[in-house]
């Protein structure tokens, strides 16, 4: 039986990769709604090859350059565009499953309207957990959705869980620590004094992954990482004391789970996030990612080590947010999203992101995450304080 698929951000690294797995699976996946937000080239050639019923772009310009070139093609597409019609993508069609993959808060909004919808949704979007966990959570109990971690550490600790039907009920009986693995990005060695002059094609360079360059700025401050401990916390019912940090340079080892009988289950694989798009596509089947399997006669050696919370600050903020509760998560979330911005127009230095994240969780008051109005009211407000402490770093630099 074909499976109806919706991509949220199928232009990113994520969307793409999703694609490409998809494609090796034609007879069992149907590509019903793609989204964009201003990528017309990318998301045309995928339309002329995946044929959805809809493309919506967010922006209008762009998406109007889509409707024609789509005309010129012969291609009978609807094309919608607008911040309304991304956050309701879930309901143009009859879709069985969403790929979550749009990059920060703007995710968070459609990604929970699949949940309510009681999709599968297949989650890639971290910070809708990190903003609204508590209130994510309950909407994909009351509406009988299955959650399923695409990000590939989640998905490994997914893996070498004990079998549960669904994520948001997790199985963690004889399970002592959830060790969640980082490469510790591009500046692992790299001297503190040298952090003040990175550029962002430095940032973006990460050794491993191919990624976004958003999210690949946050692997270089670790605040990924970060992220993603507040991810896992809301994921698996996990509290920060039964998570361990563990920098694994090689991002072979995607995460571990230790148990209380001392034996130690680790998911191991190239560092492709065909894997987990594909694991999570076919669960709890598996199906051909494209990715190669591990040589392990040509790999070097694996080593582990202990984060550095002075040279990584924004790991001690998430876990800081996360102890604090309430919204404080959101607060880190959209702080760290405007600083990462202004280093990449290059507005501020790569070393004052995790100063401006300081400051705003330090000025912004810290309420109840018991509504979504409280949550995007947070995040608006820490916004606007982060654009506040930007424009006194500009004038530093």
């Amino acid at each position: 039986m074909t499976r109806s698929v919706c991509i949220l951000g199928s232009t990113g690294s994520i969307g793409c990769s999703a694609l490409d797995v998809i494609s090796r699976h034609l007879n069992e996946y149907q590509i019903e709604v793609l989204t964009a937000h201003t990528n017309v080239s990318k998301l045309l050639e995928q339309c002329e090859q995946f044929k959805p019923k809809y493309a919506v772009m967010l922006d209008d310009q762009c998406a109007e350059k889509l409707r024609l070139a789509l005309q010129e093609k012969g291609l009978d597409i609807t094309v919608l565009s607008g911040q309304k019609a991304i956050d309701s993508a879930a309901e143009l069609a009859d879709m069985e499953i969403v790929i979550a993959a749009i990059v920060g808060a703007a995710g968070l909004l459609p990604t929970l309207l699949a949940v309510k919808r009681g999709m599968t949704v297949l989650l890639a979007n971290k910070e809708a957990l990190v903003m609204s966990g508590e209130i994510f959570n309950l909407a994909v109990k009351e509406n009988n959705a299955t959650l399923l971690p695409v990000d590939s550490e989640h998905n490994a600790i997914f893996q070498c869980l004990p079998k549960s039907d669904k994520t948001n009920l997790p199985l963690l009986e004889g399970v002592s620590k959830v060790m969640l693995t980082g490469s510790g990005g591009p500046f692992r060695r790299l001297p503190l004094e040298e952090f003040s002059g990175v550029t962002p094609e430095q940032a973006c360079a990460h050794p491993n992954w191919d990624m976004g360059k958003k999210i690949s700025v946050d692997s270089a401050t670790m605040m990924n990482k970060g992220l993603e401990l507040i991810e896992a916390c809301f994921l698996f019912g996990l509290t920060l004391e039964q998570i361990e940090l563990v920098v694994h340079p090689q991002s072979i080892v995607h995460s571990m789970v230790s148990y209380d009988d001392g034996s130690v289950l680790a998911q191991m694989g190239n560092p492709d996030m065909r894997t987990p798009i594909a694991h999570t596509l076919a669960w709890p089947s598996r199906i051909n990612a494209g990715v190669a399997s591990l040589d392990f006669f040509a790999m070097s050696d694996l080593t582990f080590e202990k984060p550095d919370f002075i040279r990584f600050p924004c790991l001690q903020y998430a876990i800081d947010a996360m102890r604090q509760g309430g919204t404080a998560p959101c607060v880190l979330n959209a702080a760290n999203e405007m600083a990462v911005a202004a280093f990449l127009s290059e507005t501020i230095r790569f070393s004052d992101i995790p100063v401006v994240i300081k400051n705003c969780m330090a000025l912004v008051t810290i309420e109840k995450a018991d509504t979504l109005e409280a949550v995007l009211s947070a995040d608006r407000i820490a916004r606007d304080i982060a654009t506040q402490q930007i424009n006194h770093l500009k004038g530093e630099k």
